[in-house]
């Protein structure tokens, strides 16, 4: 585990916002309510987590906004079974318009994008940012471990690009975005489409990412199991059983040359933090144009916010703002 008790702050010692203690207490409060989060069932665990995440967005996270049509629609897949994507589409967006394929987090086991708090902060997102974007219901971990989820977003994001004309897209200007584990799942996504199909996303957009599945930098000694490393760490067996995959950690991969513009926004309190800047380091000297983020005053899932919390609002028009650079779009009409 990182740190010590020598070194690791304690979240009691932080000066955050009032909303974010708001939503701890909360948070504390329905779990304690949720006694199936701790179920050996992986499909009751995740029904649980499925009910704390939608029971804490009611209060914390803003509602969607008008004028954004939000459909489920299927990709053919290899072997025939089909992916389920959540489509966010303004109205009154122009044909073909650009789309970004989006990978939710919930740490490879938990989490879809049928969660209430991707429903309300995606649809406001493709406002802000003149942009379709697809939500991808890829597999979980334990029962889908490394690279089933991996394997998903990559053959998600070549059917997007086939499929343009009939989702009215703009199959040049087709990237990959995601959250926490979904940031780290669109890292290698990219690294895999570079190196398998020739091909990279037009933009990728790294939220609060795992780079690496170690303790790394002095974030990683600085916020321990208060900040969610031990719940982070314990995962990863699950997700990755023998050790190793060739995407699975971005940070490990040596060659980062040939990769699209990326966003990379951190929490300035967040044990992930340091990994996701180095990354974005790595990814500059290799090239790439990189713009990196950091939130201050964030923990890892304070970005969601944004119906209490003034710096998670801030968050999000940071993205929108950057995602509307790289794709040359303007907030779409309401």
């Amino acid at each position: 585990m990182p740190g010590n008790d020598a070194t690791e702050t304690r979240l009691s010692e932080l000066d955050l916002d009032p909303a974010v203690h708001t939503w701890l207490a909360r948070e504390t409060e329905l779990r304690s309510s949720l006694p199936d989060l701790t179920a050996p069932d992986p499909a009751v665990q995740r029904a649980a987590a499925r009910r704390l995440s939608d029971r804490l967005a009611v209060t914390f996270t803003a509602e969607a906004p008008a004028g954004v049509a939000i459909a489920d629609a299927w990709l053919p897949a290899t072997g025939g079974a089909g992916l389920r994507v959540r489509c966010y589409r303004p109205d009154g967006i122009s044909d073909p318009a650009p789309a970004q394929l989006f990978l939710h987090g919930g740490g490879f086991v938990h989490g879809s994008p049928d969660e209430l708090v991707n429903d309300r902060l995606l649809a406001a997102r493709a406002l802000a940012a003149g942009l379709v974007i697809f939500s991808l219901d890829y597999r979980l971990a334990p029962e889908h471990p490394y690279p089933a989820a991996l394997s998903d977003a990559v053959a998600a994001w070549l059917e997007l690009t086939e499929a343009a004309d009939r989702l009215r897209i703009d199959p040049t200007r087709i990237g990959v975005g995601g959250s926490s584990a979904g940031g780290t799942l669109a890292a290698g996504t990219t690294l895999a489409l570079r190196d398998r199909h020739g091909l990279v996303p037009a933009h990728q957009a790294l939220e609060v990412p795992a780079a690496a599945f170690r303790p790394y930098g002095r974030s990683g000694e600085l916020y321990g199991d208060e900040f969610g490393a031990a719940a982070a760490h314990a995962v990863v067996p699950l997700y990755l059983p023998g050790g190793t995959g060739r995407y699975a950690e971005p940070l490990d991969v040596p060659d980062l040359t040939g990769l699209p513009p990326t966003l990379i926004m951190t929490a300035e309190h967040d044990f992930l933090r340091d990994g996701a800047e180095e990354y974005g380091a790595r990814l500059a000297a290799a090239g790439a144009d990189v713009c990196v983020l950091r939130g201050a005053g964030h923990l890892h899932g304070t970005p969601a916010l944004t119906a209490t919390m003034a710096g998670a609002r801030e968050w999000q028009e940071n993205c929108a703002a950057a995602l509307r650079d790289a794709y040359h779009t303007e907030r779409s009409p309401r």
